[in-house]
């Protein structure tokens, strides 16, 4: 016999494949990287996948995520602005996702790779994601991350502090979050999707619980001048990424109070959330498939 949170998973499965999930639309190709200064000597830029953000000095340039393996070429020459792709010294990866990763491929030739110790333990093995799809196979050894850390490591490169700490189990098992302490910006990965409902691997060690409390650890460490730099969207500050965190605890809440009522998958979605998140739908996950990933997730923390 089927257990239950086997029937759940195989309806999630259903309805994230029936509700239409708008990845190829949020992820548009685009022929170039836009670009966006953060300060003096950050910069991120902005391609078909995830932000990259890029500091650059005299002792040469560190990259936060390499964006997807067909972006390489305009990565290449997004870099030139720094003095090119031979001088990357370090490149730091935030998670194992191919949107943030595939770059690698080309990158690793030129980087050493950092990440936290579970994302090369993915990219050593086939992986899966099925909300979209998507099976990434096992990545080279010159792709691989080549300096990997536990809990927390600090790097030091062009007069910044770079803290790169580990937030478990919130979009994934090996997110890291990247700390400029003396520019005071802070690359947050895909704990955070600027403006609409963010993408949870629940597969693959993710929780929205996990990532809402990861989000509150990140904010009670920055100020209200700190630039924030998400992983999808426009740059943003504390304020704006408070309101994530609420929103991730806010439609939690919904579901939970649904799912008490005895509703199944099926009859919350078309019950729907509330108005109060009418302007987080617009993104690449509809509202139908957000109340699967936390029906799912819910299930998961169990």
């Amino acid at each position: 016999m089927f257990k239950l949170a086997d029937l759940l998973k195989a309806a999630l499965l259903s309805a994230v494949f029936v509700v239409p999930v708008f990845a190829e639309n949020h992820h548009a190709k685009s022929p170039k990287f836009r670009t966006a200064d953060i300060s003096d000597n950050i910069t991120m830029l902005r391609g078909k996948g995830g932000n990259i953000a890029v500091l650059s000095g005299k002792q040469g340039i560190l990259m936060v995520d390499s964006d997807y393996q067909d972006m390489s070429p305009a990565l290449q020459k997004a870099l030139q602005q720094f003095g090119g792709e031979d001088r990357l010294t370090y490149m730091i990866n935030t998670h194992w996702h191919g949107d943030h990763s595939q770059g690698n491929l080309h990158f690793g030739h030129k980087a050493q790779i950092v990440a936290h110790d579970n994302v090369r333990e993915r990219l050593l093995t086939s992986q899966e994601v099925k909300l979209f799809k998507m099976v990434t196979e096992p990545y080279p050894e010159h792709a691989l991350p080549s300096i990997t850390y536990k809990q927390e490591m600090t790097l030091h490169i062009n007069g910044e502090e770079v803290g790169v700490v580990h937030f478990p189990g919130g979009h994934t098992d090996g997110d890291s979050v990247v700390f400029f302490k003396k520019a005071n910006v802070v690359h947050m990965g895909d704990l955070y999707f600027n403006g609409f409902f963010p993408f949870v691997d629940i597969q693959n060690g993710g929780s929205v619980k996990k990532m809402a409390d990861n989000v509150s650890a990140v904010i009670e460490m920055i100020d209200e001048k700190t630039i924030v730099i998400p992983g999808h969207g426009p740059v943003s500050n504390k304020a704006e990424l408070s309101e994530f965190r609420d929103m991730l605890r806010g439609t939690s809440a919904e579901v939970i109070a649904m799912r008490d009522k005895g509703m199944n998958l099926g009859q919350m979605q078309v019950e729907g959330l509330s108005s109060d998140w009418i302007d987080w739908t617009d993104g690449f996950l509809s509202e139908q498939v957000w109340i699967g990933i936390l029906n799912s997730s819910l299930e998961a923390d169990k």
